[in-house]
């Protein structure tokens, strides 16, 4: 798999996203954990090695659906441009991705808190599958905990549909995939529940300044989608010839 020079972030950029996305995402998660651990037994929750299984492929789940969201995005984008010539295609999905990313940076900086609305694109689907998760509770076993998170990982999110934008200029539905790969591993320090990164993200979270440059960072995601030929990656390959 050959990587496509017009990939406007790297896969360290959709992790960055992820990391900073549990800014907004630690409260939601946090408390699905939490329903996820009050449903264990007693003498799980007690055994921290135990309950950290239950936990990591509860989150295993989670990250193979963004995944999986990262196939069905690539294929419908393939779908999608295929009709246009000369590129045209790839490149309004440039813009749509553009625009998404300045949107979830504006809304994380406080700036454009109208960007939740975002979230009821998924309402509908989000309906259908929400019932299958609260049939595995409560958890009995790891498998479940995974199925569980497979389930929660399409909970309607404004910045995971942000990711799956970025996704979508990927270049292709194997890249599209690893972007949402990288993705959710960077939601994994917070969502874990590791004790000094969630501890310093929940402080974060209080200071507006820090969500403003948060907010900024994703802006510049947005302008490497809208302009890729401004990827250092893509300077850097051009100035070696």
């Amino acid at each position: 798999m050959d990587f496509n020079l017009d990939f406007n972030a790297s896969y360290a950029a959709a992790f960055i996203m992820g990391l900073f996305s549990s800014l907004h995402c630690i409260g939601m998660c946090g408390s699905i954990i939490g329903t996820l651990t009050l449903s264990l037994d007693r003498a799980v929750r007690d055994n921290r090695r135990s309950l950290f299984g239950y936990v990591l492929n509860y989150n295993l789940g989670r990250i193979c659906s963004y995944t999986l969201s990262g196939v069905v995005v690539g294929f419908v984008e393939y779908f999608l441009t295929m009709p246009f010539a000369g590129g045209h295609g790839y490149r309004i999905m440039q813009v749509l991705a553009a625009m998404i990313m300045s949107g979830a940076g504006l809304y994380i900086g406080g700036w454009f808190p109208q960007f939740a609305y975002i979230e009821k694109i998924g309402s509908r689907w989000w309906k259908l599958v929400e019932p299958f998760g609260r049939r595995l509770i409560p958890v009995k076993t790891r498998t479940h905990a995974f199925l569980f998170g497979m389930i929660w990982g399409w909970l309607p999110c404004g910045l995971i549909y942000t990711a799956l934008a970025l996704s979508a200029t990927a270049g292709g539905i194997a890249h599209s995939a690893f972007t949402m790969l990288a993705f959710g591993m960077g939601t994994l320090p917070a969502v874990m529940g590791v004790g000094i990164m969630t501890s310093m993200l929940a402080k974060l979270s209080r200071i507006q300044r820090f969500k403003q440059l948060v907010g900024v960072l994703f802006i510049f995601f947005a302008l490497l989608a809208a302009f890729p030929e401004l990827n250092p990656m893509r300077l850097h390959h051009i100035m070696s010839f």
